[in-house]
């Protein structure tokens, strides 16, 4: 297993973390429930294999996948990287909207579900346009100070968003999020517009979340097969967001036929591509049973060939937007490193589609 420092700090992260979305014995979604047995094993297996990042939040379960996790820690505390993330309404009230409300209640809750003094990194769940930047980074500032968290974070932040909390939080003389937690598959590579390099340039941690898709890609769901029960998507989670069924059915055949060229299983081939994706800085792993923990800690070790990521790259790649087309069409030269190789990629796309008249 890798390490790299995350972002601006000394957090040295392996480059597979484990997620709790599953550890719940009610489970987030049907498909999660997960006794105290299995989830002490995965924690086990996983520090075993070199994950020392293992992260969690409040709104899976409403805090119980928290309170697993926590029994699960035990004596290991000193060996890990905690994240977790606070921003969704857990409760009915109109007094429990907002990524900020009752942050110190919030950790301080936290804390005790994990059994731990504090945690290494705390995100911000969602971006909250309702609340000045300003709230943010002073609260997430007041929680360092108090020393119940090391470093803090966001989610799902657009790149702009990204950079004017960065920005307002260094201007102000406090401290900018180190890591941002993004949801980035090879059906879904719109990350690459903005948000993958904005992150890199800004010294901010790229981390995926869902990197299977949140059950799409497992390989069980194909053109002739629908979602079985007991899965997530089985069980009638309401994401992700197919954009175009056309191109996620050719994405899953393809992904087959690596797959069987290597005697990998789909979920191993989409882990190894976004392992070496550009600006990608953690993965986050999440599973259900033994066996699918095995199967993805397992495709570290699987190294593609470049026409495998080649024709996993020419498939799914994105459509050049403004201004993307025209500054990989006249400015490439005066691109940045965290964002030539999307640009790369997009003067490879016009070049096919003008050799075909399109």
């Amino acid at each position: 297993m890798d390490y790299n420092l995350f972002g601006n700090s000394d957090l040295n992260v392996s480059k597979y973390a484990l997620g709790t979305v599953m550890f719940s014995t009610n489970g987030l979604v049907e498909a999660g429930a997960m006794d105290q047995t299995t989830a002490n094993y995965m924690v086990d297996y996983a520090l075993d294999q070199g994950i020392n990042h293992f992260d969690t939040a409040n709104m899976y379960a409403k805090g119980d996948a928290e309170v697993i996790f926590g029994k699960a820690i035990r004596d290991k505390r000193q060996d890990m990287i905690i994240s977790s993330k606070k921003g969704f309404q857990l409760i009915d009230k109109p007094t429990d909207t907002g990524a900020l409300i009752n942050v110190d209640s919030s950790i301080d809750a936290l804390l005790k579900r994990l059994g731990t003094d504090y945690i290494d990194l705390y995100y911000v769940h969602c971006w909250d346009g309702q609340v000045d930047v300003s709230e943010t980074v002073q609260e997430m500032n007041e929680l360092i100070k108090k020393g119940k968290i090391r470093h803090w974070g966001v989610s799902d932040y657009n790149g702009w968003a990204l950079a004017k909390t960065h920005t307002w939080a260094v201007e102000n003389n406090m401290i900018p999020p180190i890591a941002q937690q993004i949801y980035y598959t090879p059906e879904s590579r719109e990350a690459e517009y903005e948000i993958l390099p904005a992150g890199k340039e800004l010294g901010i941690a790229n981390s995926i979340r869902s990197p299977l898709g949140e059950g799409l890609l497992t390989g069980k769901f194909t053109r002739n097969k629908m979602f079985e029960p007991g899965t997530r998507q089985g069980n009638g989670w309401p994401e992700t967001y197919i954009k175009n069924p056309d191109l996620f059915y050719n994405l899953i055949d393809l992904l087959q036929d690596v797959a069987s060229k290597h005697k990998a299983t789909v979920p191993q081939i989409v882990l190894a591509w976004l392992r070496d994706r550009p600006n990608v800085d953690s993965i986050i792993l999440s599973a259900r049973t033994k066996e699918q923990l095995h199967e993805n800690i397992a495709s570290y070790n699987l190294k593609l060939t470049n026409e495998d990521i080649s024709q996993i790259n020419d498939l799914t790649a994105l459509e050049p937007i403004y201004p993307s087309w025209h500054r990989a069409m006249n400015t490439l030269d005066r691109a940045s490193n965290a964002e030539k190789v999307y640009l790369d990629e997009y003067i490879k796309l016009m070049d096919r589609k003008n050799q075909t008249g399109l």
